[in-house]
């Protein structure tokens, strides 16, 4: 008995990382490949892995189609099926399972990118090796940030037919929000924002040129509500600090704020102090709790200020927060606290 048909090489993919668009696109481009070009279009089957079952993935690609073309099984967010054990070798055995003409893709959106320190964990690391075994592919996918993003829009331009003028892709980036560096941003929906922007332009440009003042009518602006822009600027003693709290009041309970603000200046003024003291940056974050990469963040923020000056920013949050909650002096209406946050700014953050 002649052995059974086994699938094309690459008929497995692993996509991990960020940005979700891309993560998709490299599964649907795996179907494509598999497909062939100029034959019928793989039948797509997405499930996500908290909502199947190995078997059920089995299923779907274990036997070829008689008819048309084959399957595309795409897996969202596989991890649910990793993590015990027996769940986790019986999803690596269906790989080698594949028929002819079928493929089979996990795409697996991560909180944040692999490193040395922390690496994918057994489960991720088992499937992955698995699929590259058995022919197969797999590729980190990092966060559309920045020049990243300006290249996609570029790429993702030239795909649809788009004519891009100088500069039009800088816009575009800028305007949804993608040269922004603060942590609470979630990154991974970029490519899905600048693909569906770009598919909107196509659409009113035709066979035109899209330039930069096309993008600043066409595209909404995408200003992120981010606190953390507001404490690292308030952190910075920067000008736009006062930017940053004009709309993070519009979306923001005030006392929140106050708390946001006192725990940024504290942790200046605590840093500052112990490293006065003698403790090496990497001690005083271990006693302060505090990620190293963010107390070196803190640490670039606390140069910019004096010892006496943050205390006095420190004592001023406290006559803010009486304001606030309506004791202070001039009463506490709306008028009042947001001058009183602008004063504050103006007098104890923004350096003239």
């Amino acid at each position: 008995m002649s052995p059974a048909p086994t699938a094309p090489s690459a008929a497995a993919g692993y996509y991990l990382g960020i940005d979700e668009f891309q993560l998709l696109e490299a599964a649907l481009g795996l179907g494509q490949r598999v497909a062939g070009p100029g034959s019928e279009p793989l039948g797509q089957w997405t499930v996500k892995g908290a909502s199947t079952s190995v078997d059920a993935i089995s299923e779907r690609i274990a036997t070829g189609s008689m008819f048309g073309g084959g399957t595309l099984a795409v897996v969202l967010e596989p991890a649910p099926l990793l993590r015990a054990k027996a769940s986790r070798e019986a999803l690596i055995g269906i790989v080698g399972l594949l028929a002819p003409g079928n493929a089979l893709a996990f795409v697996d959106p991560l909180e944040g990118m692999p490193t040395d320190r922390k690496p994918l964990d057994a489960g991720r690391s088992a499937l992955r090796d698995a699929i590259l075994a058995a022919g197969g592919e797999s590729r980190l996918i990092p966060a559309l940030t920045q020049g990243r993003l300006t290249r996609f829009i570029e790429d993702r331009a030239a795909t649809i037919g788009l004519r891009l003028g100088k500069g039009s892709a800088e816009a575009l980036a800028t305007r949804i929000g993608g040269f922004v560096r603060d942590g609470d941003i979630d990154l991974g929906g970029l490519g899905r924002l600048a693909a569906s922007e770009l598919d909107k332009a196509a659409l009113y440009k035709l066979d035109a040129e899209l330039t930069p003042d096309d993008v600043r009518a066409l595209v909404a602006e995408v200003i992120p509500s981010s606190l953390w822009a507001l404490t690292d600027a308030v952190g910075m003693r920067r000008a736009d600090a006062a930017a940053h709290l004009e709309r993070a009041l519009d979306g923001t309970p005030e006392p929140v704020l106050i708390v946001l603000l006192h725990r940024r200046i504290r942790e200046l003024l605590e840093l500052a102090d112990r490293e006065a003291q003698g403790a090496s940056l990497q001690a005083a974050a271990r006693t302060m709790k505090l990620h190293e990469f963010r107390a070196r963040t803190l640490e670039t923020q606390s140069r910019r200020w004096s010892a006496p000056e943050l205390e006095s920013a420190l004592a001023a949050l406290l006559e803010l927060d009486a304001t606030v909650k309506g004791s202070g002096v001039g009463g506490g209406g709306e008028p009042a606290r947001q001058l009183g946050f602008t004063l504050w700014l103006r007098e104890y953050v923004i350096r003239a």
